[in-house]
């Protein structure tokens, strides 16, 4: 995790100072901002990376003697299926399609919006997939 942090840190000090030449160099104010964004986002990603290094053990990908077999074993729980992903992609896609349509548009996206939304967040709390 330590490897990663500094990796976007260092990006974000490169994507800032392409920045600043960019800015200086272009005056083109749509590019420059979207770098500068670019350099906010790298900088609190890698700020995260490192924050959290620090609370958990090393990973094997610190250590320089590590084996690549030394990183196997379980890495997460990753839902077996779920409808609601594509609910709230169809959605969205109308929700952006509304802003080139029309507003009346973003009437009927919301609702699937939030169908999706919800049955993501509580998938896990009723039906078949249900704590017990």
């Amino acid at each position: 995790m330590k490897v990663q942090g500094k990796m976007f840190i260092w990006l974000s000090v490169f994507v800032l100072a392409m920045a600043v030449v960019y800015g200086v160099w272009s005056k083109e104010p749509a590019g420059t901002t979207a770098l500068f964004l670019a350099f906010g986002l790298c900088i609190m990603i890698g700020y995260y990376l490192a924050f959290t290094a620090r609370r958990i053990d090393a990973g094997a990908q610190d250590n320089k003697e590590a084996d690549v077999a030394d990183d196997a074993g379980e890495v997460g729980f990753f839902s077996p299926h779920s409808w609601q992903p594509l609910a709230l992609g169809v959605g969205g896609a109308l929700a952006f399609l509304s802003v080139a349509v029309g507003w009346w548009l973003l009437y009927f996206s919301a609702p699937i919006l939030l169908i999706g939304l919800l049955g993501w967040v509580f998938e896990y709390y009723r039906g078949e997939n249900q704590n017990q």
